[in-house]
């Protein structure tokens, strides 16, 4: 199940949201299954702009997420992010939570190796040279943005804040991601490997490179014939095994990845020289993309 946990000062957005009817059935809707503005429309009886606007205070919230499916014609679909909501209403720490939730930038990897086509862009322009493996190790690649490589990984770790005795439920990883082709293409598979502490817990084969359509936050100095977006994939494990997106991908279970062992969560990203579709790899940032995030973890526990 995922959550998002919110303090009441945090949750303000959340509550206006929240406080309308039709977005409320707009979440009841994609309980269903991702839709795009035109099934909604239809679903609620409701006009196509009235519809795309209630989608769009949603997104603003951080409730939905939307994402560009390629294919003949470009089409946004909708899909909800979180199956509840916590919001803390006391200002004290809650010391009894279950869950907790870390964002980290795509440019604090602590370990990498990288093969061109590959390099990495700031919000403003390249970190050093431009398939250059060395430029994954300036100092500047924390203020990295967006990151591609043909074959290699990147791996980070994340902190662990899980306690002692606690059992853990679930986690939930998230990124915005997709193939590395040169400049883009939209049909060009790549098999994703994830590793958490060492154990592989499945690949995810993105469909392709996408590019030729500006992505929503994407600087505008970034040619639209390069790579502009990607997907929004979470991967979920717990005591059934992993998925990505609700989809079984392998029997590897929460009980495997060793989680009160170690002193940090290593988190691996990998595209392998010998995988069935080696189509590389782009990281997103929260400033490139469509989706105004970095690297999510939650860990839910009891």
């Amino acid at each position: 199940m995922r959550t998002l946990e919110l303090a009441l000062e945090e949750a303000i957005e959340v509550f206006k949201a929240l406080g309308n009817e039709h977005r409320v059935e707009i979440i009841q809707l994609l309980d269903e299954g991702p839709k795009n503005v035109k099934d909604l429309s239809v679903a609620m009886e409701m006009p196509f702009s009235s519809t795309a606007t209630n989608v769009r205070i949603l997104e603003e919230a951080g409730l939905i997420a939307t994402e560009l499916i390629p294919g003949r014609g470009s089409k946004k679909v909708s899909s909800k992010k979180y199956d509840r909501v916590i919001i803390s209403l006391s200002n004290q720490q809650d010391l009894t939570h279950n869950l907790y939730r870390y964002e980290m930038p795509v440019g604090d990897f602590i370990l990498c190796e990288a093969e061109p086509t590959c390099g990495l862009l700031s919000e403003n322009g390249f970190i050093h040279l431009e398939d250059e493996p060395r430029s994954f190790f300036e100092p500047d690649r924390k203020n990295a943005q967006l990151i591609w490589f043909r074959t290699g990984f990147i791996e980070y770790h994340f902190p662990n804040r899980i306690p002692k005795k606690a059992e853990v439920e679930e986690l939930n990883f998230s990124a915005e991601i997709c193939s590395e082709a040169t400049y883009y293409k939209n049909d060009w598979p790549s098999d994703i490997m994830l590793t958490i502490n060492g154990e592989e817990v499945g690949i995810w084969t993105s469909p392709g490179d996408f590019g030729g359509v500006r992505g929503n936050l994407t600087p505008y100095w970034w040619g639209i014939n390069n790579t502009q977006y990607g997907l929004l994939k979470n991967w979920k494990i717990n005591k059934d095994g992993t998925f990505v997106d609700g989809e079984k991908i392998s029997h590897v279970s929460i009980d495997k990845l060793s989680l009160q062992e170690k002193s940090h969560i290593s988190i691996k990203l990998e595209v392998k020289n010998d995988a069935i579709n080696s189509g590389g790899m782009n990281l997103f940032g929260s400033k490139f993309g469509n989706y105004n995030q970095d690297l999510v973890l939650e860990v839910s526990y009891k």
